[in-house]
């Protein structure tokens, strides 16, 4: 069962198209696991709909036809049509299935690497931006503690891992911003994971506060 979630906030802005792209992403393939937060971005659709044609005829007879005329005449369906889907990704010898959203993006991921900690990344390329990857953490694997310049988006696709907040398993969405510090590891299990951060990490204890200066060549 999906415990944590995008705000109604979030689903707002996702919806009305104002966040980044790479966001999006994260999200769109968290709704793609959730029905509850898809019938909520149904409902806020429906939402939108009704203040656009309550907002004046003129909008909703003229505007709402071009736009339709637009995508109706781009080649953007097709091209995406064309895009190679991805179904599963292999690693360390094993199969995880990927969501539809994240599958239609298939040809931009990047190739795996290693970094500290157990723990693997592939870029996923949006908009020529590499702030999101997949994450890969082995079993027994851990991230040393952290902090960001910025947010963070963590959508789990398989498996679990726990912090010191919580415990989290597929679907889980968990968003943090600057002020947080956590350590994420894995017990038993090992867990794969799309991540978006909008700044580097800034470690904050140990020796892996000497990787500060090379942080955005791991996660960013």
């Amino acid at each position: 069962m999906i415990k944590f979630h995008p705000t109604e906030e979030l689903l707002v802005k996702y919806t009305q198209g104002e966040l980044d792209a790479s966001l999006c992403l994260v999200i769109g393939t968290h709704i793609d696991m959730c029905p509850v937060c898809a019938n909520t971005v149904k409902d806020i659709e429906e939402q939108v709909a009704k203040r656009a044609l309550n907002s004046g005829s003129r909008f909703a007879n003229t505007d709402i036809d071009n736009m339709l005329e637009q995508i109706m005449n781009s080649s953007a369906p097709e091209a995406m049509l064309r895009e190679p889907a991805l179904k599963e990704v292999m690693l360390e010898g094993k199969q995880f299935k990927v969501p539809p959203s994240l599958g239609r993006l298939g040809s931009r991921l990047g190739p795996w690497s290693k970094v500290p900690g157990s723990v693997w990344r592939a870029p996923v390329d949006i908009e020529g931006q590499h702030n999101v990857n997949l994450i890969y953490m082995a079993a027994g694997a851990s991230v040393p503690e952290h902090t960001h310049r910025g947010s963070e988006a963590t959508l789990v696709l398989n498996g679990s891992f726990a912090d010191e907040f919580d415990n989290y398993g597929d679907g889980d969405f968990i968003y943090l911003g600057d002020s947080h510090r956590h350590s994420p590891q894995t017990a038993q299990e090992d867990c794969l994971t799309l991540a978006w951060l909008d700044a580097p990490l800034q470690f904050t204890s140990g020796i892996a506060r000497l990787l500060n200066p090379f942080s955005s060549l791991f996660f960013r």
